[in-house]
């Protein structure tokens, strides 16, 4: 039975299987890493397609009967763990191929996107907001689009309705395939403190930029005003506007105090 408290819907659907698999452009000589295998369902075609499947899985019942649900093949490592600790320091050259449960999908592909030990690409299924939030264009852009697009090129593949899993959400869900980047989008000294400032510019997406990095940097309006202009950037204009360079133009600014001493973001 799935259980309710991880959020466990199990993909019955054969046209989204194929097409998981397809976008993930398997062979033989890939190792995949699955996350959430549940009862098998694309772990079975995926021991099929590639050399090594390494799958985790949190729910030590299903952990416990995946090898023998599939006839033990030979080239699937199952580990019961949570993706969002587990230690990849063991693979590398890896795929990710999964159906990530919802209440833990961000934090999932921010661990690959961010492990020391990137894979090369990942084709997961997600809630249909977050997919698209994912692969958004400036103007729509959330925190979450930032810290995607600065390590891949995303895309949707398909839309996904709630009937193609047992049992059924109650949303929509998508297909996204991640291509990582063999290095960030744009270059910057320090990415954790590149997101600390990004974050604080999403403290009040909605209102203009200057307001927002305001209250999440803890800044009188007009000092915060002073560090948009300083980097190129209309105080005026709202969080979701800004690309990527905007971002990392703003914080080569902040961090480098040109407003002032107190602008480090330590």
């Amino acid at each position: 039975m799935p259980r309710r408290a991880l959020a466990q819907h199990f993909l019955a659907d054969q046209g989204v299987l194929h097409r998981i698999l397809q976008a993930a452009d398997l062979s033989l000589k890939d190792t995949v890493v699955e996350v959430g295998p549940g009862r098998g369902v694309l772990t079975r075609e995926l021991v099929r397609r590639v050399g090594r499947v390494v799958a985790v899985e949190i729910d030590s019942e299903l952990a416990a009967s995946l090898a023998p649900n599939l006839g033990y093949p030979p080239n699937l490592t199952v580990l019961e763990a949570d993706a969002r600790t587990v230690d990849l320091g063991a693979y590398n050259d890896y795929k990710v191929v999964a159906n990530l449960p919802y209440y833990a999908a961000n934090p999932i592909v921010r661990r690959f996107l961010e492990a020391e030990h990137k894979p090369l690409l990942m084709v997961v299924t997600v809630q249909k907001e977050v997919a698209e939030s994912m692969v958004a264009p400036p103007g729509r852009m959330s925190l979450l689009s930032v810290g995607v697009q600065l390590y891949s090129v995303p895309r949707i593949v398909c839309t996904v309705p709630p009937g193609a899993f047992r049992p059924p959400p109650k949303v929509d869900s998508a297909v996204v395939r991640i291509d990582v980047l063999p290095r960030p989008a744009v270059e910057m000294d320090d990415v954790t403190e590149f997101f600390r400032l990004v974050q604080a510019g999403f403290a009040a997406p909605r209102k203009q930029i200057r307001n927002s990095l305001a209250l999440g940097l803890k800044l009188p309006a007009k000092e915060a005003g002073e560090i948009l202009e300083r980097a190129g950037i209309e105080p005026q204009r709202r969080p979701a506007t800004l690309d990527l360079e905007e971002w990392a133009a703003l914080h080569r600014t902040y961090s480098r105090g040109a407003v002032g001493e107190g602008s480090s973001l330590r």
